[in-house]
Order: structure tokens, then C-alpha cells, then sequence
């Protein structure tokens, strides 16, 4: 029996119907579902909500892949940034990086910075490393035993591959492992390629397909957890900011002191002494992984708006950031990023309006050869970051932080 839209809204805000239930009921149109959600939240809690039912985005695309129990979409303002030349392997020429964000005065900061380092000549990038990982956990009878697992999959990992992982995925290669051993519990951190993807699917799927094999071959070992917590993932921690996980990138540049002094009010001087002080001495006292500025602000921002994985903002937000003073009279400066884990496909690069900002800087979709692009976009937010660091340095060095805010920030 069809039931109308009005109904289903009683129904739904007096819990007859629960929210993940409601496309049963609408033939499958998840638009319609997604706004009988919102109306019934609407009469349930006496609230309007308006906005949130203002949006672009085809709940019929994205529910099911990207969202649960959809009631609309929240908007974030998006600035951008630029132009910011990159001197990169992977990114070459100069860039407009869009950054949603909420916190005022941030865009203007960094587009300062991309103004800076352009006029230096632009920022180097190196990639260092490349790799997704998934640390399963087995159970061993004994410590002995652990070992003798771990030594038959370090010398098998070409097995894996064709047995497991070429099974699930045609871009996922498994390039190395790492054992760890505690007691009688067995932790194999595996190393992946994953192309353009940012992978955790990719890696979670195959690390499973690995499992069955490894059990198979050892019967008395077993298999307890997909995720032993060494992957490490979404958490703060000193494997990633020591090994790395996604792309490992380094972003430097010299700045002549005269556009220190014109562009930053500042020297390099000061720059470089705040950074020693604030930075390292500061995080180190703190006990901190982030031995920097502010990573966070610049990562989060183009992680919101290119549809990344916003979890994930930990532990790009690891790092250090070097300044220093050269023979010459000029400023160094770079940053590095030991976890940078992102994507140009799947995951929330699908969404329409995520994928249009990754447009902006020529890294929507798929690169040619696979895993270009996201080497390319990697590169670009290790030089936005850069960027972000310098100006806050300045502004920090100058007295002009708390100025800035009062006139953009509040």
C-alpha cells in the first residue's frame, strides 16, 4: 500500500519507521527520502532547517556510497588560493588551491604565502614515499611460532600477490611487509601501491584476502583483527610520523631577503628564530607529533574540499617545519609531510562539488600513467602547506598575528 509523503514524515518523526528504512518506502528515490528525514527532524525537534535542505548534490548519486541516512548537505565557504608556483616532479607551474574553511584570515594567509614563494621562484617538491598500509592481527600459539609465520610472509609476498590481492583489485599492489611481534600476537603491517586511490578499501579487502591464505597455511594461527592498530590510521602516533603512510612529500624553497623583508615585514633572521623556539623547542616540550605551525589548518581546509578522507587530517597534520638562515643572507624554509594520505578517485572525490575543486588544480580522476595525479596532487598541498607555514611565521615574527585576526577573524 503507497503511503503519502505526509505520512511517512508522521511516521518517521514518531519512530514507527526508522531513518535508515525510509527508501523502502519511496521506491528507492533516495531524494525524496533524504527530504522526508529532514522533515520529519523538522517536526520532531521544532527546529527549520532550511539550509541544510539547500544543496546541488543528487542524494541519488552519493547515498549508499558516501552518506548514510541523508538529510541534506552542510556548506562550508570555500576560498582559494594562488597562484602558487610548484616546481614539483609531478606538479609543474602555477596553481589555484581551493580551501574550505570557516576560519577567517586563513585563506588570506596562505594566499600570502603562495604570493611569497611565487615571487622567490616557487616551491620544490620531492616525494620520498608512497605507500598504504593495513597491519592485521593473528593470534600464535607462541612467540616461536609468531616468528616463523612472520618469516614465511616476508618471503612470500609475490605469492600474495597473485593468490589475494590480484583477486580483488586490478591497481592495488602489495610491495612489502613489516612484522611486529608481542607475546604471542603477530602484527603484519603491509605496504601497498595504491594509484590514484588514497586505498583503504583497496588495502582492507586484499589485507583480508591474505588472512584466509595465511590460515589456511598455518592452522593453528589465528586471524582476530583486520586493523591490529599499527597501520596506523586516524590516530595520532610515531609509526606514521617516523615510516610514513600515503605519500611521504618534502616542499622547500629559498626566499631572497629582500622579499622577505618587502612581502613578510620581517627577516629571515626572526623568521628562523621563532621557528627553532616556537616549533621545535616548543613541540618538542609539548611532547607533540607536529613540529609546526599550523599543518592542520591548511590539510583540513583542502581535505574538505576536495572530498579526503577528513579523519585523516591527523596524521597529515604530522610534520616539522625547518627554517634557517643561508650563507647568502637568505631564508630557508621546508616542511615534511610523513602521512599524507589522499586521492584524486573514489571516496569523496566522487561527490560533484569535491571533484570540481579537484578540477581546479588538474587533478580530477585517474592520472596517465595510474598514480600521477595523486602524486601531483600531493605535491601541491606539501607546497600549500608550506605556504600557510611561512605566512604564520611572518605574521608570528612581525607581532602581526593578533592584528590580522582582529581584522579578518572576527
Amino acid at each position: 500500500m503507497e503511503v503519502s509523503f505526509e505520512e511517512l514524515v508522521k511516521k518517521v518523526a514518531g519512530g514507527e519507521i526508522k531513518l535508515h528504512q525510509v527508501e523502502k518506502y519511496t521506491n528507492g528515490d533516495k531524494k525524496l527520502a533524504t527530504e522526508i528525514r529532514r522533515k520529519a527532524l523538522e517536526r520532531k525537534f521544532g527546529v527549520s532547517l532550511e539550509n541544510i535542505g539547500h544543496y546541488s548534490i543528487d542524494p541519488n548519486r552519493v547515498i549508499g556510497k558516501n552518506i548514510e541516512n541523508m538529510i541534506g548537505v552542510v556548506q562550508i565557504p570555500m576560498g582559494v588560493a594562488g597562484p602558487l608556483r610548484i616546481n614539483g616532479e609531478y606538479a609543474k607551474g602555477e596553481f589555484y588551491i581551493p580551501l574550505a574553511t570557516t576560519e577567517g584570515a586563513l585563506v588570506a594567509s596562505v594566499n600570502r604565502g603562495c604570493s611569497t614563494l611565487t615571487a622567490a621562484g616557487g616551491v620544490k617538491t620531492t616525494i620520498i614515499g608512497d605507500k598504504m598500509t593495513r597491519a592485521p592481527l593473528l593470534k600464535c600459539p607462541d612467540a616461536r611460532r609468531a616468528r616463523e609465520v612472520a618469516e614465511w610472509v616476508k618471503a612470500n609476498i609475490d605469492y600474495f600477490q597473485e593468490k589475494a590481492v590480484s583477486r580483488v583489485t586490478r591497481h592495488g599492489k602489495l610491495r612489502d611487509v613489516k612484522p611486529y611481534i608481542v607475546g604471542n600476537n603477530l602484527y603484519l603491517r603491509f605496504e601497498f601501491e595504491t594509484g590514484d586511490a588514497m586505498g583503504m578499501n583497496m588495502v582492507t579487502i586484499s589485507s583480508e584476502e591474505i588472512m584466509k591464505v595465511i590460515e589456511e597455511h598455518f592452522p593453528d594461527v589465528r586471524y582476530l583483527a583486520l586493523s591490529g592498530n599499527l597501520c596506523v590510521d586516524k590516530k595520532p602516533n610515531a609509526m606514521n610520523f617516523i615510516n610514513g603512510r600515503g605519500k611521504t612529500v618534502i616542499a622547500e624553497a629559498v626566499i631572497p631577503r629582500e622579499i622577505v623583508e618587502k612581502k613578510l615585514k620581517t627577516t629571515p633572521e626572526l623568521i628562523a628564530e621563532v621557528n627553532y623556539r616556537k616549533n621545535l623547542v616548543g613541540s618538542a616540550q609539548a611532547g607533540s607529533y607536529g613540529f609546526n605551525a599550523h599543518f592542520a589548518n591548511i590539510v583540513g581546509a583542502i581535505f574538505l574540499a576536495t572530498g579526503q578522507d577528513e579523519a585523516q587530517i591527523t596524521e597529515g597534520s604530522h610534520g616539522i617545519t625547518l627554517a634557517e638562515v643561508t650563507p647568502e643572507g637568505d631564508l630557508y624554509v621546508s616542511i615534511t609531510m610523513p602521512s599524507l594520505e589522499i586521492g584524486t578517485v573514489g571516496g569523496g572525490t566522487r561527490v560533484p562539488t569535491q571533484r570540481e575543486a579537484l578540477s581546479i588544480m588538474g587533478v580530477a580522476g585517474g592520472g596517465d600513467p595510474p598514480g600521477t595525479n595523486a602524486k601531483k596532487f600531493a605535491e601541491i598541498i606539501a607546497g600549500t602547506v608550506l605556504a600557510g607555514e611561512l605566512s604564520l611565521l611572518a605574521a608570528i615574527a612581525a607581532k602581526h598575528l593578533a592584528k590580522a585576526h582582529k581584522e579578518l577573524g572576527r
